[in-house]
């Protein structure tokens, strides 16, 4: 992991980078929580997301949105910050060679701007949304949602419910192809505390299923493929 200065739109954006382990793996954007809150991309779910993607062979990149940490700029009430979302995916893009799929992952507002950032950029192929805060933000923009991914909440949560979130979701629609999966962290408030290693090992699973199902995807493509040129070969034969 190196530390790394990105020149973002309102100055300097302060950044945690993984390099992909080789070239074309996959890569993941991490988002934090609520600057106005303490949210940091040093808070705990938000480095433990980033270890997740590493640990599973994805190039990673965590930063501190404008005006946090040695980040310049100001809070932008998400208008800013969705900015900075989209700066800071384009540049761990260009660090990359034609990655193979494409995340994102936040927690609380991070968790908010992910979800606007993924209606924004369609090569988003997945997305972790852990505790999206439904009760305080209108997740009506997901109209349709382009990617499938999970929401995650705790049971306890008071300040991001799954009943918040469910409600807010009855209008969403996704996609032809798509999924947006719900999971709950038993016993679990807004902070995952006692809770994390719990969340951690819902959102693993979830990603290592849908890494398989997209590698069985790409292995039927090829299937496929070579049939094509086995009869290509045949037809030629007979000529």
């Amino acid at each position: 992991m190196a530390e790394i200065i990105i020149p973002g739109p309102q100055g300097r954006i302060e950044a945690r980078y993984t390099e992909p382990p080789y070239p074309g793996a996959p890569i993941a954007l991490i988002l934090h929580p609520h600057p106005k809150a303490g949210g940091t991309m040093q808070d705990p779910i938000t480095i433990m997301l980033y270890q997740l993607f590493e640990k599973h062979g994805f190039g990673v990149l965590r930063y501190n949105s404008r005006g946090v940490g040695r980040s310049q700029g100001a809070y932008d009430q998400g208008i800013g910050e969705l900015e900075d979302a989209a700066y800071v995916l384009d540049y761990l893009e260009n660090l990359s060679e034609s990655p193979r799929f494409v995340w994102c992952a936040g927690y609380s507002f991070g968790a908010w701007i992910t979800l606007q950032l993924l209606m924004r950029r369609p090569e988003i192929d997945g997305f972790l949304a852990i505790s999206p805060p439904a009760n305080h933000y209108d997740l009506s923009f997901l109209a349709p949602c382009p990617a499938s991914g999970l929401i995650v909440a705790g049971d306890k949560d008071s300040i991001a419910s799954p009943e918040d979130v469910e409600r807010a979701l009855t209008k969403v629609r996704v996609q032809k192809g798509q999924k947006v999966d719900r999971a709950k962290v038993a016993g679990a408030n807004h902070f995952y505390q006692d809770s994390r290693e719990e969340l951690i090992a819902v959102c693993e699973a979830y990603l290592l299923r849908r890494l398989e199902e997209a590698e069985n995807e790409l292995r039927k493509e090829a299937d496929e493929e070579a049939g094509v040129d086995v009869i290509v070969e045949e037809e030629d034969f007979e000529d």
